[in-house]
């Protein structure tokens, strides 16, 4: 009996945790809301969590959530996308200029107005890849709560905001298709070939103690083996939803001891960092398209701050550019990986701990790391 308890115990929270998570996640996903998994499982698991429940996910799971969910960012990468980076080296140079000034003018937002600690400013102003800033966010040991509440309400602004947008040039939002799989389905020799090459990537950085390993090694052996087009498989569609329902479950899991009042700050940030990003990504889509030859629907798409696979599919739901427009993501994409990278080695070093005035908005001991 003395070790049953203590197993159940641990157990039950944790399968409490996954299926709110799951409810979560599957709802918004139904709706076809824009990373309507990791967006609705870390709502209700927050919600769960500020009502009082004990939300945990034990650190092997988050860990192999971790590999799969880089593998599932790896797979937006194809011959295509990266040949339509060739294609217009204008409108994708705006586009970089632009995720530039949105990271510079949102992190300083809330760092000036909100006195958000620098790491958690940084995250929290990423304009996309919803999922690895929320790793990432509880590896660094940032304000992980603040950064899901700014994330999830940009994503779920632009849900509500985007099909009034596209309104505005006779388009129609439709839903958003799953994610394709190859003709005649994944080759099982392919999929495992993509699952042992993207995990010894993933350990070999996380040996060689690079920040964010398991994701960053997994996401960068995926997308060569499929922007080279050596491999064409994706993971199963379930396999996949379910790690990107347990990144969302980290972060709502670091709700739990939080007061109204906090989230009611939060909200205030998360609003203010969303209207700073849109005025700046407004500004320069507007520059490209006044100054270059090409739809509107479609650079308005290619340059709003929203998970990027999620608006290749939608683009392609409406019969608009897909590759434009993943091209154009996939950039954003890279610049925030790459200062994601930069500033997660400062992090290792010990720079940009959370000031004193912060500190009491972080619950230690229940964050979610690849390490």
């Amino acid at each position: 009996m003395p070790f049953v308890v203590p197993a159940r115990k641990f157990l039950l929270p944790t399968v409490e945790t996954l299926l709110i998570a799951a409810a979560g996640g599957i709802a918004l996903a139904l709706l076809a809301i824009p990373a309507g998994l990791v967006s609705g499982s870390v709502l209700a698991v927050s919600i769960a969590a500020l009502a009082g429940r004990q939300m945990r996910v034990p650190t092997p799971i988050a860990q192999v959530s971790f590999v799969l969910v880089g593998i599932l960012l790896g797979t937006i990468v194809t011959p295509e996308t990266l040949k339509g980076m060739a294609t217009w080296p204008l409108s994708i140079a705006v586009l970089a200029v632009a995720t530039v000034a949105m990271i510079a003018a949102t992190t300083s937002y809330l760092r000036f107005v909100h006195r958000w600690d620098w790491a958690s400013a940084f995250l929290g102003a990423s304009p996309g890849a919803m999922a690895q800033v929320v790793s990432l966010s509880a590896e660094f040991k940032a304000d992980l709560r603040g950064v899901a509440i700014v994330q999830v309400m940009r994503v779920l602004l632009i849900m509500i905001g985007l099909p009034g947008c596209l309104a505005l040039f006779g388009l129609a939002a439709s839903g958003v298709i799953g994610a394709p799989e190859p003709a005649g389905g994944s080759s099982p020799l392919e999929l495992a070939i993509l699952v042992a090459i993207s995990t010894g990537s993933a350990l070999l950085l996380r040996w060689i103690k690079f920040p964010g390993g398991l994701l960053f090694g997994s996401m960068a052996a995926s997308a060569i083996l499929h922007g080279t087009g050596l491999v064409h498989a994706v993971l199963p569609w379930w396999l996949g939803g379910a790690a990107v329902i347990v990144i969302g479950a980290v972060a709502g899991s670091r709700f739990s001891n939080t007061n109204w009042r906090t989230v009611v700050d939060y909200l205030g940030a998360a609003l203010g960092s969303f209207a700073v990003a849109i005025m700046v990504a407004s500004c320069f889509a507007a520059i490209v398209m006044v100054l270059l030859p090409f739809r509107p629907a479609d650079v308005m798409i290619a340059f709003v701050p929203g998970a990027q696979d999620q608006m290749m599919l939608l683009a392609l739901a409406l019969a608009l550019d897909p590759v434009y427009v993943g091209a154009h993501h996939l950039s954003r994409w890279l610049i925030c990986t790459f200062s994601l990278a930069i500033f997660g080695k400062s992090m290792a070093l010990g720079k940009g701990a959370p000031p004193p005035e912060q500190k009491r908005w972080t619950r230690p001991g229940q964050g979610m790391s690849d390490d």
